[in-house]
């Protein structure tokens, strides 16, 4: 599930722990401490940000504000994204009475050319994921700026910068700041990966103000919950950013030693700058998967394209890699293994 395998940070963990003591009373419906605390940190003003179960949940809020066209104006249902992306999108796309509109990858990347293609006159969003999951492939300042300058204004573009974290790329554009002066872009990021917070579902987005004001009309109630809201402030602490940073740095240096432990017994391993690692099996992927499986080790496998793995501690990686040892050999052919 790509969660982070270390714990809140020790100051954030104290902060839940005495918080159940208020279990009892309703969160504050307008997180505004969240707010302030975000507007602050990323230089927007608080009405530009919402905050939500996730950044899965925020996005399906947006798609479905985004669904509701002014008097008059005609509906538009199609959502584009790229074909192998976050699985959970179709899904979302569907339960806001959209359409997805697949466009197969460019290797291990989004082809942004044949999204842009893709755009019609019924589109309603374009899904941008960066970096992808499940691949870990980034889209870099250049070629991202040619895709929003290709879209019409009245399609918005949604980029999921789930795990911008754990990216080491200088060249990968902190989207916040290129969508300052965009009408139609759409931030989605998260306390779930690189803060720990996963069970406590706390998701922010920097949206277009009108974009905003109809996402609070049509997003979840009283989400996200107190000690989620409390956690996440107290993780946007200026003296919690050192730590934040070590933690990173550990993920991303474990990641570049399980994908060098997994390319010397013989495995295809793609370039991430996620806290998880593409392994484009093809057809042994599900052979793949099963033998971790049996391991007591759970990856996740999308038969017939690859594996994704996630990176955990340098215990875990030298156990995946003893379990899967000779799989190149039993399993890959010469062409596949390298």
């Amino acid at each position: 599930m790509n969660e982070t395998p270390q714990p809140p940070l020790p100051s954030v963990r104290r902060l839940v722990e005495q918080g159940a003591a208020g279990l009892h009373r309703y969160p504050d419906n307008t997180a505004g401490a969240l707010l302030a605390a975000l507007a602050g940190r990323l230089g927007v003003p608080a009405g530009r940000i919402l905050v939500g179960p996730g950044s899965a949940g925020l996005c399906q809020h947006l798609l479905q504000a985004l669904g509701r066209p002014g008097a008059g104006a005609p509906p538009r249902t199609g959502v584009v994204h790229a074909a192998l992306s976050f699985e959970a999108y179709p899904l979302l796309i569907a339960n806001a009475g959209a359409r997805p509109v697949p466009v197969p990858m460019a290797g291990y990347g989004h082809d942004l050319a044949a999204m842009a293609e893709a755009v019609g006159t019924d589109t309603r969003a374009v899904i941008v994921c960066n970096p992808n999951n499940p691949t870990g492939a980034v889209l870099r300042r250049a070629e991202i700026e040619a895709f929003l300058d290709r879209i019409p204004p009245e399609v918005t573009v949604v980029v999921d910068e789930a795990y911008r974290e754990f990216v080491t790329d200088p060249d990968v554009p902190d989207l916040v700041e290129l969508a300052r002066d965009r009408d139609n872009v759409c931030v989605l990021r998260t306390f779930s990966k690189a803060y720990g917070l996963a069970t406590l579902r706390v998701g922010y987005a920097v949206v277009p103000e009108p974009v905003a004001a109809t996402a609070r009309m049509v997003g979840a109630v009283f989400f996200p919950g107190g000690l989620g809201q409390a956690a996440a402030v107290a993780s946007l602490d200026p003296a919690a950013d050192d730590e934040l940073r070590t933690r990173c740095a550990e993920v991303t240096a474990e990641r570049a030693r399980l994908g060098h432990r997994l390319r010397r017994i013989g495995l295809p391993v793609a370039p991430s700058e996620a806290n998880f690692v593409w392994l484009p099996l093809g057809a042994a992927a599900q052979a793949f998967t099963d033998r971790c499986r049996a391991a007591g080790i759970l990856v996740r496998g999308y038969p017939d394209h690859g594996v994704r793995i996630t990176v955990g501690t340098a215990e875990q990686t030298d156990r995946l890699c003893a379990a899967v040892g000779d799989f190149a050999v039993t399993h890959l052919p010469a062409a596949v293994a390298r």
